[in-house]
């Protein structure tokens, strides 16, 4: 049990750590990321809205309010995540990595965290 524990929290802290730094990134680098999503087809009004759903999903899931809360917080991470994985595999930056660790953090944090918080 210690093990799955720690397991979890490496995982939640390590997605945590990337929504952060997107957060940060969306709100204090805003001309280049809309530099991204603009030469990735995405409108730019996006942007503050994803922001603040990324807050508030950590939110959900560190908070562990409601089970259908963290449910939701989980899947919307699960398809901004997928959705920035081919954003960023379809025009060839290279930049998909993140997508990737986020992609595993949010699996192993999701079935782990099941045993660990329910």
């Amino acid at each position: 049990m210690k093990a799955k524990k720690l397991l979890y929290y490496l995982s939640t802290g390590i997605l945590t750590a990337i929504m952060c730094f997107s957060v940060f990134n969306y709100f204090f680098n805003h001309e280049m990321i809309t530099g991204f999503f603009e030469s990735m087809g995405y409108p730019t009004y996006l942007i503050y809205p994803l922001a603040i759903a990324k807050i508030l999903g950590l939110i959900a899931i560190w908070g562990n309010f409601s089970k259908w809360l963290k449910e939701w917080a989980y899947a919307g991470f699960f398809y901004d995540v997928v959705l920035a994985f081919f954003a960023h595999w379809m025009i060839s930056d290279g930049q998909h990595l993140f997508a990737v660790i986020a992609f595993f953090a949010i699996l192993i944090s999701y079935f782990t965290g099941k045993q660990v918080r329910p």
